[in-house]
């Protein structure tokens, strides 16, 4: 049976006339994509699309499913419409706790979403250096959810979102700039681009660098989270980031630690999270592209 994930994917392949627009406007891999597609097909009984060298075309079979694939993605978004007004999701304000580091990697994607989803509710951001002023906060009743790393003992609800994987980035002419991979103790001689003390990440580096046998010199401490990746790529010294703060076009190079340097991320609520706290979870669980947990479904 077809799902509407997948005639969502079929009516956008169509309307982009590509694969590859259509999974970079759905946010998932080609590969996935088609995927979907011939599973899809093989409900229908044939194929729905010829590809071309440069374009799709609808086979006889497509352009019968397609009508019926709008249709359907149109009463699901109208049913989503009643469910959103009939539990006050179309109108409010969602407060969120997280940290400088989320909101620049994991959060941009889940906000696209959530726009889209629900654009009469809007968001309201209460950004921490550390884990511990987050939890604190939390405490407090500062927010309706936190985004953040797995917090120690939380009595209430967590949902683990998957797991953050971080980098070492050092300038495009660095000598260790050779390869693709690094063991951390090979760079222990380096001076290394910090975080201010207090800061979550300093944490992270500085264990890191203790498991690894060394306690890193520091060249220049920053607070901003987003300095360090340029600061390294302007030749300061290594630093160790979260990959998915770095943009496409950074012009710094990337080294993959061995062994992995991780965070596991959750979302979290003091009790069970209301039905705004729960569509936001949701949406972000789809959409942050973090990978999941080894042993999570």
């Amino acid at each position: 049976m077809a799902t509407l994930r997948q005639l969502e994917y079929l009516v956008t392949v169509v309307d982009q006339g590509s694969f590859t627009k259509a999974a970079e406007l759905l946010h998932v891999t080609q590969p996935a994509l088609s995927h979907q597609i011939r599973t899809l097909e093989r409900s229908a009984g044939g194929p729905l699309l010829e590809r071309l060298p440069r374009a799709v075309r609808l086979t006889p079979t497509g352009r019968a499913m397609v009508p019926h694939a709008r249709a359907a993605l149109a009463d699901a978004e109208r049913a989503r419409c009643a469910a959103r007004q009939a539990a006050g999701l179309e109108v409010g304000e969602l407060q969120i706790a997280t940290l400088y580091s989320i909101t620049l990697g994991v959060l941009p994607a889940a906000l696209r979403e959530w726009r889209r989803t629900c654009p009469n509710v809007g968001i309201r951001l209460f950004e921490h250096r550390h884990t511990d002023e987050l939890v604190d906060a939390m405490n407090a009743g500062e927010a309706d959810l936190a985004v953040g790393p797995e917090p120690p003992h939380w009595p209430g609800v967590t949902r683990v979102l998957g797991t953050e994987e971080l980098v070492v980035v050092v300038a495009a002419d660095d000598p260790a700039a050779a390869g693709d991979n690094v063991k951390l103790q090979d760079l222990a001689d380096r001076s290394w681009v910090h975080y201010a003390p207090g800061h979550g990440l300093a944490d992270v580096l500085d264990n890191a660098c203790a498991q690894a046998g060394f306690e890193p010199r520091i060249a220049v401490r920053t607070e901003q989270t987003a300095a360090a990746p340029a600061l390294a790529a302007a030749g300061l010294g290594p630093a160790l980031v979260p990959d998915n703060i770095l943009p496409k076009d950074f012009d710094g190079h990337i080294l993959h630690p061995e062994p992995a340097v991780r965070r596991t991320l959750t979302a979290y609520t003091r009790g069970e999270p209301d039905p705004l706290a729960a569509t936001f979870i949701d949406v972000l669980f789809r959409s942050a592209g973090i990978r999941a947990r080894e042993g999570d479904a």
